[in-house]
């Protein structure tokens, strides 16, 4: 079977996107492992897939895995990427909206930025003293925005355990059953944050996660008291914002603001 796709990237975090409004185009996990390989096939941390939406809930929706081949709830950096891509093959001027499994996305086109807003927050949890095998007691934040984040604080980030600390807390009982993603923030001033992050599904760092970013900042207005904005510098060297009300006993209109870019088409068989 062949593959007409396009490669896209939101500050870093890559995808393959293709149009599967027919919906004739059906991926094993082994053929997303494939895509998803750097050596073997595309390269990418993600694979997406535009679908009509059934629900009526939004104008179109996405099928969307992560390259280990298991399905994502959301990605931020992707749901950007997505969002052009829509304009891309549909036409959308200014805005647009899709499903994903959690929940609505809605996409404004701001020139070659995009901002997409998240799910509202959910199981913000502080404070949380977790034993690690590779660090000792570790204090660690949690929240979900969209998929769950462990948010640990470094004074270096450069010097992050990612390697073993990240794997550690991913699998940590204390996150399970399915596990978290992790990152590791360092504090570069007020309103301001560096982000690495070991993503679950890609099982390593990746240059940005967007949802982890988003994460991150929530978290930094309720350990460093930060108000909206956020600026955040990911690992791929790129500036996010994230944006959002604080009521107190929540978050509600997150908004992720960042790149999305084209990076080439091509066709493949798979």
């Amino acid at each position: 079977m062949l593959l007409d796709f396009i490669k896209m990237n939101g500050a870093g975090n890559d995808f393959v996107l293709f149009d599967n409004r027919s919906r004739a185009t059906q991926l094993s996990v082994e053929q997303i492992v494939r895509l998803c390989d750097r050596h073997r096939g595309v390269g990418a941390d993600g694979v997406i897939g535009l679908i009509p939406c059934e629900s009526g809930r939004a104008d179109w929706a996405w099928q969307f895995w992560n390259s280990d081949g298991s399905v994502a709830e959301m990605c931020g950096n992707g749901a950007r990427c997505f969002a052009r891509y829509i304009q891309r093959m549909t036409g959308h001027p200014a805005q647009t909206s899709f499903e994903t499994v959690a929940g609505v996305i809605s996409a404004e086109f701001r020139g070659e930025l995009v901002s997409v807003n998240l799910t509202e927050p959910k199981d913000e949890r502080l404070n949380i003293k977790v034993p690690l095998k590779s660090a000792g007691d570790t204090v660690i934040h949690s929240i979900n925005t969209g998929v769950p984040h462990a948010v640990i604080y470094v004074p270096d980030a450069d010097k992050a355990l990612l390697g073993t600390v990240g794997p550690e807390v991913r699998r940590h009982a204390e996150f399970g059953p399915r596990g978290t993603n992790v990152n590791f923030v360092q504090v570069l001033g007020p309103g301001s944050i560096r982000v690495r992050t070991f993503e679950r599904g890609v099982e390593g760092e990746t240059l940005a996660c967007g949802t982890g970013v988003s994460a991150a900042a929530l978290i930094s207005a309720r350990v460093h008291k930060f108000t909206s904005p956020v600026k955040v510098r990911v690992q791929g060297g790129d500036d996010l914002e994230v944006s959002f009300k604080d009521n107190g006993a929540g978050f509600t209109d997150v908004r992720l603001l960042g790149p999305a870019d084209f990076c080439f088409y091509g066709r493949l068989e798979i």
